[in-house]
């Protein structure tokens, strides 16, 4: 483990209670990890001291890029001085191969076939853009032509999310897998 600084770059996201931390090394070496509450974290030092500070809603792990979402009314400056300091403290004992298991490679191989193509299409057109803005998508369920999706990191308290991003994933689901599949948000 490196004990030089970690170089940080914070980004806005659509979402104007959540920051993106892109760091000079890995969060992450597979996979991605959204903690919810503390109660999630307790195993991540790092995610668990992220949510000491007061207004962290929740912690998004995704490659090198550590999403922060937060209370509407907490002070930006404050929140990314404290989680500057946390990842400058807590990086050298973080474990980028120890994370919430992303089970989605393994559930993927169990789902049904019009799943994994909803899921392939997804990992083609929505999740990328979706990860460039800190936050990604799950699916949660698929049945009578209507699919239950769940937002994490900056997405998941993104009013866009519930919006213009759900009508485009579900426009581009309709062009590519189902003329009147829908889309509900959980």
């Amino acid at each position: 483990m490196s004990t030089q600084d970690v170089l940080i770059r914070i980004q806005a996201t659509p979402n104007p209670n959540a920051w993106k931390f892109v760091l000079d090394r890995p969060v992450l070496n597979d996979g991605k990890a959204t903690y919810a509450e503390p109660k999630e974290a307790e195993q991540s030092p790092l995610a668990s001291s992220l949510f000491m500070i007061e207004g962290v809603r929740q912690v998004h792990f995704f490659q090198n890029v550590i999403t922060i979402t937060h209370n509407f009314d907490c002070d930006p400056e404050e929140i990314q001085r404290e989680v500057c300091a946390v990842i400058q403290t807590r990086m050298p004992i973080h474990n980028p191969n120890q994370t919430i298991a992303d089970e989605k490679k393994l559930r993927r191989a169990s789902l049904s076939p019009e799943v994994q193509r909803i899921e392939e299409i997804l990992d083609d057109t929505v999740r990328p853009g979706l990860q460039g803005d800190g936050g990604d998508l799950d699916v949660v369920k698929y049945e009578d032509n209507k699919l239950y999706v769940f937002y994490q990191g900056a997405c998941g308290t993104c009013p866009s999310a519930t919006s213009g991003t759900l009508m485009a994933i579900e426009g581009i689901l309709r062009d590519q897998f189902n003329p009147t599949i829908e889309v509900i948000p959980m």
